[in-house]
């Protein structure tokens, strides 16, 4: 349980001497919320379980005597229903199976994992990301190298090669060799055996590049000498735009 170490204890009683049916008022994040002990409890492996444990440590508390955790507020009230009432959250779905992961309250991540929006991004994406090689440290070098080429310049360009068949492979050699650019300067992605398209692939970028914070888009790679690629062709333009 990760709590602050700047606050200071108040006076509360030590967790030894805790009954289940006892009130507790929490700090999460700077919200606050009062429920009973039992309910932090009901999953005895989970860590608000730990946090109350008899053999552990006195929890932190705030300068009103509530026990501190530092940990985002907005999402802990769909924590704290799903330990009232089993009730599962409609909204900020991803946000509260981070939060239920931190807290390791395994039937509601479990539970959470058969959602549609979880499920979608573990089960379906996630496998299919796991095909597509140096996928995560692709993302990293194009961010890297948007970051290097920022300076003074309101918008980034990175070319991106996708190719799905090793005959892409061959193809795309070729045009690169055609092509007046510093390879080094060019990410590639792929093959992939799996059956999302390029378009997918492209689609799964932006998004992760976005997760991290930035703005992009991206279009149909065309050459300062006017070659275009035919077919759409495997070559891209993500545009990092900085302000």
């Amino acid at each position: 349980m990760s709590v602050s170490p700047e606050v200071k204890s108040f006076g509360k009683p030590n967790t030894s001497n805790l009954q289940t049916s006892q009130i507790i008022e929490l700090n999460v994040g700077g919200e606050t919320f009062t429920t009973i002990l039992s309910t932090l409890k009901k999953y005895p492996r989970s860590k608000l379980a730990e946090m109350f444990a008899p053999d552990q440590l006195k929890p932190r508390t705030d300068s009103e005597g509530r026990y501190f955790i530092d940990r985002p507020g907005t999402y802990f009230k769909y924590i704290l229903e799903y330990l009232r009432s089993n009730q599962l959250p409609t909204q900020c779905v991803r946000e509260v199976y981070k939060e239920a992961l931190f807290y390791e309250i395994e039937p509601l991540v479990k539970e959470l994992e058969d959602s549609p929006q979880i499920f979608g991004e573990q089960v379906a994406r996630r496998q299919f990301l796991a095909q597509v090689p140096d996928y995560t440290e692709n993302i990293e070098l194009m961010i890297r190298i948007a970051r290097a080429e920022a300076m003074a310049s309101r918008q980034s360009g990175i070319m991106v090669c996708v190719v799905k068949t090793e005959e892409d492979v061959a193809r795309c050699q070729d045009v690169l060799n055609s092509l007046d650019t510093d390879k080094k300067s060019v990410v590639k992605f792929g093959p992939w055996k799996a059956s999302p398209s390029i378009a997918d692939l492209l689609d799964c970028i932006k998004m992760d590049v976005e997760a991290s914070g930035y703005r992009v888009s991206f279009q149909v790679y065309v050459s300062e000498k006017g070659f275009r690629f035919k077919s759409n062709g495997h070559f891209y333009k993500f545009l990092f735009t900085w302000w």
